[in-house]
């Protein structure tokens, strides 16, 4: 009965390679739904590896810089290393906007400022695959390869222009933007200072204002214009521990006497992964089930077609005595045939469109474990339809 569903198969090539390529495609578009929520899940975990950091100190009442706006004074970082358990620490500054490279073009980017007069600081690049670190403590930058930025190339951020040096790989943040590196000053500047006509107007506000413009008093209104442009903030402190120390405890130290919030790299997971990619993980979750429903139909329908095609021949095996399990077992192996086939082409399909994607798809063998057992279940319960036609047939209708 093998060679019979595979003559049968072969009696109707056509029509059943069509109908794997077109299911092969759509179990590819399921692949790379699985690889995409992989891939967002893969960025949250890059993100936090990359910034090197066992704790995050962040505005209190806040959950960080990668979930909501979070504002800290640069000087914060002088305490915390003076804590217990603390081994280094280092500000750090994140702005997501458009980086416009040097034709034009715009790249969305998260921008990131770091403490570049460090060595090696929490927070700075890694994986440096051209190029080297920023050694100035302005206006030079370090690009994701992702941003399609070359080294010496110039490009702009907000007002000011800053020469490419290095390009790293796999600096992303959670939402898989590529990272553009800067010094911290540069960044605080761009992310918290005003443009020139916002800091005339503010500045033409407190001259009239006579608190901070008394007579007698020189000095005083210069100082708090001065106050008013400066940026001293960042948006979170990172913390590498000591040897020895446990995250928790120093923590609950820092919650305690610095009046901050701070995450554990488990906590700063939890936020990433459940909150932030929750929503997209359940849109992903019903994409898959509706292609799943959908594949299935398909299936049922090409076997079932198939099998209507056939109904004498399966009258004529009847009236020879052929069992109903072996006729069953025919429809069946074509079914399996057909999602077998349908399951390579997807899997190939997957594999060569990924890297296309703008977000990172991450395709792992398990997964691709799971669909071909997912498929195989779902082209044998697509085939129960037919198998009940085919065994309802009489064995008069080969004569009839």
């Amino acid at each position: 009965m093998i060679s019979l569903a595979g003559r049968d198969i072969l009696h109707g090539w056509g029509k059943f390679a069509l109908t794997g390529l077109g299911l092969g495609l759509l179990i590819g578009v399921t692949l790379s739904m699985a690889g995409i929520f992989r891939g967002m899940v893969d960025d949250a975990h890059a993100l936090l590896s990359n910034s090197g950091a066992d704790l995050w100190v962040v505005q209190k009442d806040t959950q960080g810089p990668y979930a909501e706006s979070s504002s800290l004074k640069d000087d914060v970082v002088r305490s915390v290393r003076g804590m217990p358990g603390v081994g280094r620490a280092a500000n750090i500054s994140y702005l997501t906007m458009q980086v416009r490279g040097a034709g034009g073009q715009d790249v969305r980017a998260m921008v990131v400022g770091y403490d570049s007069d460090a060595d090696a600081p929490p927070g700075s690049p890694v994986h440096l695959v051209a190029g080297r670190h920023i050694t100035r403590s302005h206006f030079e930058a370090v690009a994701d390869v992702k941003t399609g930025f070359q080294v010496g190339e110039r490009i702009r951020i907000k007002r000011h222009e800053y020469t490419v040096v290095g390009l790293a790989r796999r600096m992303v943040s959670s939402g898989g933007d590529p990272m553009v590196f800067v010094p911290l000053k540069d960044a605080q500047e761009a992310q918290f200072l005003k443009d020139n006509d916002a800091i005339v107007n503010d500045r033409a506000r407190t001259a009239a204002n006579p608190a901070f413009n008394r007579p007698g008093q020189p000095g005083l209104l210069e100082a708090v214009q001065a106050l008013q442009t400066s940026s001293r903030s960042v948006n979170a402190v990172l913390v590498q521990l000591a040897p020895g120390a446990h995250p928790d405890d120093v923590a609950g130290e820092l919650r305690r006497w610095k009046h901050v919030n701070v995450f554990t790299r488990a906590e700063m997971e939890d936020i990433l992964v459940a909150k932030l990619i929750a929503n997209s993980a359940k849109q992903i979750g019903m994409f898959l089930v509706i292609l799943s429903v959908v594949s299935a139909a398909i299936v049922a329908f090409i076997i079932y077609t198939m099998t209507m095609g056939k109904l004498r021949e399966i009258a004529v095996l009847k009236l020879i005595g052929t069992r109903n399990r072996t006729i069953a077992g025919m429809i069946l192996q074509q079914a399996m045939g057909l999602g077998a086939i349908g399951f390579v082409v997807g899997k190939v399909a997957a594999t060569l469109w990924a890297p296309a994607f703008p977000k990172y798809v991450l395709l792992l063998t398990s997964d691709a474990v799971i669909g071909f057992a997912a498929t195989m279940a779902i082209c044998a319960l697509a085939s129960t339809l037919a198998i009940r036609v085919a065994l309802k047939v009489d064995p008069g209708a080969a004569i009839g």
